[in-house]
């Protein structure tokens, strides 16, 4: 009998141990996936736009000062998971989005606006430079009541300032899917590719020389 409690108590043990093994695994392959691509502190922030497309836009909101990293992927629309050419049909009403970490210590949450609107053209709607479509369509997400006032005020002064409408939409966030991993770094890994020459990094350097004081030192 005696025997058989031990054996029973040995067990519970054991598999009390698998247990706690598990789930702290389990809690470090969360924490690493969520910061693997970025290896950031945890003091960062996260912003979303879109405008255009999601190669050019990485490409610019990496250049400045306090970003830590850019994910390119599909925001706005209607499709779970969606794929690249599912979106590029217009069919899912998401937009080439970007995911943005960033230090809120270096660079504000309204910088972060300043750029994105000193980065593409507000006034054209569902299209920027040669893309056309909805997926190319300008979009501000906000994720709390500040940012949208942050994004209300900016547009507000441009109507003021240009005296056109423009056609961003301001829109609480809700989900974003990554793209797939050939879009990741597409400008930084394919300088050659004939679209970064011709549109990409034209679109890169015109935004530099609007807002220089924000670039991160090369």
């Amino acid at each position: 009998m005696k025997n058989r409690i031990k054996l029973f108590y040995f067990f519970m043990k054991f598999f009390l141990f698998i247990f706690l093994v598990s789930i702290t695994l389990k809690s470090c392959a969360q924490d690493s996936s969520s910061k693997s691509k970025v290896g950031i502190n945890e003091e960062v922030s996260i912003a979303y736009f879109a405008s255009g497309c999601f190669w050019c836009v990485e490409a610019i909101f990496e250049s400045v000062s306090g970003v830590e990293e850019v994910i390119s992927g599909y925001a706005g629309g209607i499709i779970k998971n969606p794929t690249y050419s599912q979106v590029s049909s217009g069919q899912t009403k998401h937009a080439e989005a970007v995911k943005i970490y960033y230090n809120p210590s270096i660079v504000s949450y309204s910088t972060l606006v300043e750029v994105f609107f000193n980065s593409h053209n507000p006034f054209t709607l569902n299209r920027q430079g040669p893309d056309i479509g909805t997926q190319y369509r300008s979009i501000a997400f906000y994720n709390n009541h500040n940012e949208k006032r942050i994004i209300h005020l900016k547009i507000d002064q441009i109507f003021k300032s240009k005296k056109d409408s423009v056609t961003t939409e301001l829109v609480p966030f809700k989900v974003f899917y990554a793209a797939e991993n050939y879009h990741q770094d597409f400008k930084k890994k394919h300088p050659n590719n004939s679209y970064v020459k011709a549109v990409s990094l034209p679109r890169l350097n015109a935004f530099k020389k609007k807002m220089p004081n924000v670039l991160k030192v090369e």
